[in-house]
């Protein structure tokens, strides 16, 4: 099998690709990347030899470029490559909707054209809005984004699925809670905390500190979309969810404690506009249908994480320089395919 996976820099698509090569190592890989600031080649070090992996610098947008590299045998597109910073979006919306939705119309148009055998949407649980004290978001939740990111999501999840219903491309959308793990974008909480704490600077908590999320370990979330991309049912939508509700507060705390750095450090600062209260996933229709079930649970979850950024400051503080943004000319320029 030849996959395509866009966005496969970043966070969750670069665990994705690793955790893809070891679980099937007959698979090829194409991965696809502009690499903006989120984008990151040191987060594939492990795989620079790997003749089964290939990195292409493009942008999905480029729609001749997509549609050369998905001709070229590719039998699954996996796509992750978004504009995801909430709060970047407020201050940039034209960005978010060129990529999250243009970008996603042009990866669909190719896949139409070379038959490929399944799309795979990663969408979030943020294009269902916002949820009061009880209940859970279900795959039948409408869609009500309340952020320029999310709307941009939800966007790309209905061309995804007009796709299916009008020319009959063979897709699925998957919508996961709050990721965490290894190679998070240090601008995100769970990573932003430790790196602040372990400095002994200030932790910026918006408003009461009490909107509440549902967190999922990244690896979770990897082998729910394996599962996905082999038994998921044609135009089906999944939610993928860690159960593990925790309030912004309880993760700094938690943070805190594991490192020994005190609460004095929590900063309370002006809450962000429209700043969702609550989500939290329903994941029965993956785990009933498809018998996908997360590994960790919230507390063997985060004390990975935190051992992990422990253990690979280098790479978090090449971030903070801006000298990660280098890598890709100074240690691939002359050995990969550019756009």
């Amino acid at each position: 099998m030849k996959l395509l996976v866009t966005g496969g820099a970043g966070f969750i698509g670069s665990n994705f690709v690793l955790y893809m090569l070891q679980q099937h190592p007959d698979y090829e890989i194409v991965n696809v990347d502009v690499l903006t600031y989120a984008g990151n080649l040191e987060n594939l070090k492990a795989i620079e030899q790997n003749p089964k992996h290939t990195f292409v610098k493009a942008d999905i947008c480029d729609a001749a470029k997509m549609d050369e590299l998905v001709g070229q045998g590719v039998n699954v597109i996996v796509n992750f490559a978004a504009e995801s910073h909430v709060d970047r979006s407020i201050l940039e919306p034209d960005v978010f909707v060129k990529t999250n939705v243009l970008g996603t119309q042009v990866l669909l148009d190719a896949a139409k054209k070379h038959n490929i055998t399944k799309f795979v949407q990663v969408s979030t649980d943020e294009v269902y809005g916002t949820l009061g004290e009880t209940g859970l978001f279900t795959e039948e939740t409408p869609l009500t984004p309340n952020s320029p990111y999310s709307a941009s999501k939800a966007g790309g999840d209905l061309l995804v699925r007009a796709y299916n219903e009008t020319f009959g491309l063979p897709v699925n959308i998957t919508r996961c809670s709050n990721n965490y793990g290894p190679y998070q974008f240090p601008e995100k909480l769970i990573p932003l905390i430790i790196s602040k704490a372990l400095n002994d600077q200030p932790l910026p908590v918006y408003g009461d500190g009490l909107n509440i999320r549902d967190w999922l370990y990244v690896e979770d979330h990897c082998s729910a979309i394996d599962l996905v991309i082999h038994e998921g049912v044609n135009g089906e939508v999944y939610n993928i969810g860690g159960n593990n509700e925790r309030t912004n507060l309880h993760i700094i705390r938690t943070i805190l404690e594991q490192l020994g750095k005190p609460e004095s450090l929590i900063t309370y600062v002006k809450d962000r506009p429209g700043h969702d209260r609550r989500y939290g996933i329903d994941p029965t229709k993956i785990t009933n249908e498809l018998g996908w079930k997360p590994k960790h649970n919230f507390e063997s979850g985060i004390r990975e994480t935190i051992s992990w950024y422990l253990s690979n400051k280098d790479w978090w503080t090449r971030i903070q320089s801006g000298e990660y943004e280098q890598y890709y000319a100074k240690q691939y320029g002359s050995r990969l395919e550019q756009a």
